[in-house]
């Protein structure tokens, strides 16, 4: 398996013959920047993975159209305050001009931009705004703009989040970039054409749209569909890749290339999604749950997703709280299939539970491994099957971000 070299502050501006933009349109009362937008300068093959909310936003609806239909891609325009969702068929026709007006400014088709949107539910989107955003960052575009493209895109995210890798294939240097936002309202259930997280992923391989398509849904299978910050899916979730082949090197179906080049992808949309709970809202703690040895890996995941999500376990873990009781209580009621008498659980490696019962650690010895990132290992001893998820925990501030937060 190849090296992967991460790029000191690289983004999607990163891979050769993408550049991007960040600008101040007005979406946003405290006058940040609100609106981004990612340009391929030539025809780039793509892929999507959108939220399974049955009230998917009008961006998600336009976008899942550009999937299913195929061809190429030039740009994506974002803008932050307004999620376009839950707008009826003026919020679709908004979604479609945006790309026309994009397309207009930009030389290209309006089939060739794709949108995304967050922020607010249920208002229409001014489109004067959207007007004024893509005119400020056309006139902006830079190579250099990927990071000012993931500032733009914030909502709740107290740090912007971007990401670049290298790697060597065939003699060449291929590179992915990316950026996402999000920080609340995170528990995504991405699928393949069916606060909020975004994420957009460049790179200069050659690949065509199926190869991409079934890479991006299986990595992020293993990646955002692997977090949670509360529990609660978008209406807006979006992750879009695209491939403008500037490095000339191919990534065959079946390929080691494309195994390699598989692996680097997962490496920068993990990176992505941990970032995304390390910077949720209000977190202090970053959890990871593991379920191992159950059934199947259906009963470990709905396990692990039990304890990842409760509300007590989350609390708990924000007043460092060893208590191992809330996390059998979530196994327990999880639905999962496997023998309570069977169960050992282990804070960082430390037994808590052994055979379903106190394994008699100390509790001031557990308290100390309540820390900012620490492992809950939940061993069923019942078959080969393991699931694992990322989460965080709850604290005042996350109460109070969301009790502000007007819609």
């Amino acid at each position: 398996m190849a090296d992967f070299k991460f790029i000191e502050n690289g983004s999607t501006t990163s891979v050769p013959g993408f550049r991007a933009a960040g600008v101040t349109a007005g979406f946003k009362r405290s006058g940040a920047p609100d609106f981004a937008l990612l340009v391929s300068d030539t025809p780039a093959n793509f892929a999507g993975v959108f939220t399974s909310c049955t009230f998917a936003a009008a961006p998600v609806r336009l976008c899942r159209e550009r999937v299913k239909n195929g061809g190429k891609l030039r740009a994506v325009a974002v803008n932050s305050g307004n999620a376009n969702a839950c707008t009826g068929k003026p919020g679709l026709d908004n979604a479609r001009l945006t790309c026309c007006m994009a397309a207009e400014r930009l030389g290209i088709q309006p089939d060739e931009v794709a949108v995304g949107s967050t922020g607010r539910i249920g208002v229409q989107m001014p489109m004067d705004t959207i007007e004024k955003g893509l005119d400020l960052a056309v006139a902006a575009l830079s190579c250099d703009g990927g990071n000012d493209a993931a500032r733009a895109i914030m909502t709740t995210d107290t740090v912007p989040k971007a990401v670049a890798l290298e790697l060597e294939l065939d003699g060449k240097t291929v590179t992915i970039g990316a950026m996402t936002k999000g920080a609340g309202m995170i528990d995504p259930k991405l699928v393949g054409l069916h606060a909020t997280m975004l994420c957009f992923i460049t790179t200069d391989a050659d690949v065509e749209n199926a190869t991409l398509q079934a890479m991006l849904e299986n990595n992020a299978e293993n990646s955002f569909n692997r977090i949670t910050v509360d529990g609660d899916m978008s209406t807006n979730d979006t992750v879009i890749i695209m491939a403008n082949g500037k490095s000339q090197v191919k990534i065959a179906p079946g390929s080691d290339n494309e195994k390699i080049f598989k692996a680097a992808l997962l490496e920068v949309m993990q990176n992505l999604a941990r970032k995304m709970v390390t910077d949720g809202e209000g977190t202090t703690k970053v959890v990871t749950v593991e379920v191992v040895n159950a059934k199947s890996e259906k009963d470990a995941r709905i396990a692990a997703e039990a304890v990842a999500n409760s509300l007590l376990c989350k609390t708990a873990w924000f007043g460092n709280d060893p208590n191992w009781g809330r996390v059998v209580a979530a196994l327990g009621y999880s639905g999962a299939s496997f023998d309570p008498d069977k169960c050992n659980i282990y804070y960082d490696g430390i037994p808590v539970v052994l055979d379903g019962g106190d394994a008699g650690t100390p509790e001031e010895e557990l308290a100390a491994l309540v820390k900012k990132d620490f492992t809950i290992r939940c061993d069923f001893r019942e078959g080969s099957s393991d699931y694992w998820v990322w989460s965080s925990d709850i604290s005042y501030e996350y109460v109070k971000i969301n009790a502000d937060y007007h819609t």
